[in-house]
């Protein structure tokens, strides 16, 4: 499995997403506030968690694994799909935490450098 890039454990504080927590990097203000809280994520924007936004609207259901905006609530498809919603939402807005919205994961990923938890 790829998670934005990276093969499944090559992440940059050298665990897997959703394993025990280490100190986040010092660089990433971002995983230090944005999304702390699990519980304090956004709805979903358009009210669904297991749905890419834009697949649906394009008519299409094939994604790999969901992410959800932390700033918004957009859902998106992950890298490993094949539209990319996720990052494209990223690099329209800026908005730049996720969290998988995946059953039994709650790691988090920076955009800007990176970084996941």
């Amino acid at each position: 499995m790829r998670i934005f890039g990276r093969p499944a454990g090559e992440h940059s504080r050298g665990r897997e997403p959703g394993g025990p927590a280490r100190d986040l990097d010092p660089r990433c203000a971002e995983l230090a506030t944005i999304g702390a809280d699990v519980n304090a994520d956004p709805e979903p924007r358009a009210g669904d968690r297991s749905a890419c936004e834009e697949c649906t609207l394009l008519g299409e259901h094939h994604w790999s694994h969901l992410r959800i905006c932390l700033t918004c609530g957009h859902v998106g498809c992950c890298d490993s799909s094949p539209r990319r919603h996720a990052a494209a939402h990223f690099e329209e807005t800026g908005h730049p935490v996720m969290r998988s919205v995946e059953p039994g994961e709650v790691w988090r990923w920076c955009y800007v450098h990176q970084l996941a938890d």
